[in-house]
């Protein structure tokens, strides 16, 4: 991995000055990946024009071709798509970094390809996002690039992944650097910010039945606690509580998860808090990671950027988006919730068939919440399906709390050749055909 690392930045030092094309995807590791990327190319005088998107496509890579710049840069995505890029792009310099799965392993002159799935010591680099890697080669660029090491943490956690090897490095840097601290203790976006009431009414990972989504039901549920959770007139924020008063909040959550999780004490583990960030969804790194993903699945990836740039004024409209998002998130949830009983099930297997009731850029992160929750038992492989706008079915796949298959090759025995198959080991998506729907869930069955 170090020496894909070290030839692309020796391939980098020998470009001209002229502008380059960066593309990268629109999730949170996508946008930490270009906001890394776009820091790089500031602080080297680089000139660029940055797109973001939702997948690529044969369309997006012949477009390419059409525009004049000689250099393009992927982050988070491209290794798929080598094929379409030698058609189309065999005239330009290209870097790809990425870490999901390499279409073709083979070695081009004109492409400058940064996966660790092409790594000699790849088991030690699997567990790595596409922000890691922008990050990895950042640092070995210049080691002035270690303070970007929390945006890589932020794409980490947006990508669920843990800290080990690689990752454990990133956040060892981001530590170092002052960035970021680590604290163990209740997993709710926003205890250093927002009134009790909102954090429970919005709390989507974990889901609280009776609670998430239902304002009446959240202050009948704060007031059988016992706790007191006025102050001054205000509602108290988590940090506020005594020890007394968490502890009644926490055994509350826990009882009312019971029955419908298999693990309620989920809900406790480490917090990672950005050090120089006050503003609300911005000072916990999962909130952070929340809020970039909403940027880019509400369409607005410019203002997930312009957060990795640190521009105040962008920050306020993504908190903005994030309540949106959130409420989207909460109409999902119940809706899975409601219809649990009727979805098709076999085997190990879930069909989570929302067709046009969740949005085709929301049904991955609903999917990934729900694979988490416990609902279902450990290795249950989950089969998110969403309408897009234009007669296409978005799919998402995840594995509930492991990761011992490998979702994209067992996507891609169902698809069939009927769609377009990416993602990786962890979690995997593909588009296929609205009149493929039931022979997709047929083969399925």
């Amino acid at each position: 991995m170090h020496e894909l690392v070290e030839n692309a930045v020796n391939e980098f030092k020998k470009l001209k000055n002229d502008p380059l094309r960066v593309i990268s995807h629109l999730d949170c590791d996508g946008l930490t990946s270009a906001g890394i990327m776009v820091n790089i190319l500031k602080r080297e005088n680089k000139k660029f024009v940055l797109s973001i998107v939702k997948q690529l496509n044969e369309k997006i890579i012949e477009e390419l071709s059409l525009e004049n710049y000689n250099t393009i840069i992927f982050t988070d995505l491209g290794s798929g798509y080598i094929h379409l890029i030698k058609k189309y792009l065999n005239n330009k310099i290209i870097f790809i970094f990425d870490h999901h799965i390499v279409e073709n392993a083979k070695k081009y002159d004109n492409i400058i390809h940064v996966n660790p799935h092409l790594a000699k010591d790849k088991e030690n680099f699997i567990n790595i996002s596409g922000s890691g890697i922008a990050y990895f080669f950042a640092k070995k660029l210049n080691e002035i690039n270690k303070d970007l090491a929390y945006l890589a943490v932020i794409g980490v956690i947006g990508d669920m992944q843990d800290f080990t090897n690689f990752n454990k490095e990133i956040l060892d840097d981001a530590i170092s650097e002052g960035k970021i601290f680590v604290k163990y203790g209740l997993k709710m976006f926003g205890s250093q910010t927002k009134p009790l009431n909102k954090i429970l009414q919005y709390s989507t990972d974990p889901f609280i039945p009776g609670v998430t989504g239902d304002e009446q039901g959240t202050f009948e549920f704060l007031s059988s606690t016992g706790i007191n959770f006025m102050q001054d007139g205000k509602i108290k924020r988590i940090i506020d509580l005594n020890e007394d008063e968490l502890k009644k909040l926490t055994t509350a959550i826990i009882l009312r998860r019971l029955g419908s999780e298999k693990n309620p004490e989920d809900i406790f583990g480490n917090i990672y808090l950005l050090k120089d960030e006050f503003e609300d969804g911005l000072k916990d790194a999962r909130e952070f990671s929340t809020l970039l993903n909403c940027c880019g699945r509400l369409n607005k990836p410019s203002i997930g950027i312009g957060v990795c740039l640190d521009s105040f004024e962008l920050k306020q409209k993504a908190n903005e988006l994030l309540k949106q998002y959130k409420q989207e998130l909460i109409n999902g949830l119940n809706w899975f919730h409601s219809n649990k009983d009727k979805l098709t099930k076999k085997d190990n297997f879930i069909v989570i068939n929302a067709e046009d009731k969740i949005r085709d850029t929301l049904i991955g992160t609903i999917t990934s919440i729900i694979s988490r929750s416990n609902v279902y038992q450990n290795g249950t492989i989950l089969i998110g399906m969403a309408y897009t706008l234009d007669n296409n079915i978005k799919i998402s796949m995840r594995e509930c709390n492991t990761n011992n298959n490998d979702l994209a090759e067992i996507l891609k025995n169902f698809v069939n050749e009927k769609g377009e198959v990416g993602g990786h080991k962890q979690a995997a998506g593909a588009l296929i055909s609205l009149e493929h729907e039931q022979e997709f869930i047929n083969n399925i069955k």
